[in-house]
């Protein structure tokens, strides 16, 4: 059961803050190309320096915390569901506080 202590966490980051998108209709789903150029070019560049760094043998995965399914780069798949999951309630978070707060200004209104 250890061997899902990275998706635990990963499961707990979803029911923490996608219930937002539900329950404060913060719309941040809606707007999924918004979103995808928001995380995509800083989720590549992370996956570059995870595959960089294992290559190099600089850091590594505790075996028993992982599912041990990899993706390409030798990267496990929790480390690439990170890279998603993270941003995106992030946003959420976000997106939740200026719902609740609409007077709130963080420089990227029309």
């Amino acid at each position: 059961m250890r061997s899902w202590g990275y998706m635990a966490m990963l499961i707990f980051t979803v029911i923490g803050s996608f219930w937002l998108e539900i329950f404060l209709k913060v719309g941040v789903l809606k707007r999924i190309k918004r979103l995808a150029l928001s995380i995509l070019p800083i989720a590549l560049l992370f996956i570059g320096w995870d595959a960089y760094a294992i290559s190099r043998h600089h850091w590594h995965f505790d075996l028993t915390q992982i599912l041990k399914i990899y993706g390409p780069f030798n990267i496990p798949l929790e480390e690439y569901l990170f890279f998603i999951i993270v941003p995106i309630a992030a946003v959420m978070t976000l997106e939740a506080v200026r719902t609740r707060r609409p007077h709130w200004v963080i420089g990227d209104e029309s």
